[in-house]
């Protein structure tokens, strides 16, 4: 699967949508989803949560292990995906759609995340 051009990504492997309003979803790319294996279970930071980009946010467990999820920008939660709660498999079949994880109202543009190109060369994929 590549990797969507509009999206922005860490090396932790996950990424950022482009702002609306000042909110931007995050998830893992597939590139994490393939390599966690199928995910059973996925713990995600509360709404109004402060995240730090770089830090732990949160788990996702898969049945080979269990795997810590970064944020990738600073900033305030604003929403969870339920979806995903209630059903951890949608990070591996859709993790660029309805698998995101959760969204996030940043103080600024990051200015170190990848892009498509940079992220899929830091891959080898």
């Amino acid at each position: 699967m590549s990797n969507p051009q509009q999206l922005r990504y860490s090396k932790e492997h996950e990424w950022l949508s482009a702002s609306e309003a000042g909110v931007s979803a995050v998830g893992i790319t597939s590139h994490a989803a393939d390599a966690l294996g199928d995910v059973v279970f996925v713990q995600l930071p509360e709404v109004g949560a402060v995240v730090t980009a770089g830090e732990t946010c949160g788990e996702l467990e898969s049945t080979k292990s269990v795997s810590d999820l970064y944020s990738p920008v600073t900033g305030e939660v604003t929403e969870i995906n339920q979806d995903v709660v209630d059903d951890p498999s949608l990070v591996n079949s859709a993790p660029f759609e309805g698998g995101w994880l959760f969204k996030v109202k940043t103080a600024e543009e990051p200015s170190d995340l990848l892009s498509a190109e940079e992220y899929s060369a830091f891959t080898g994929s």
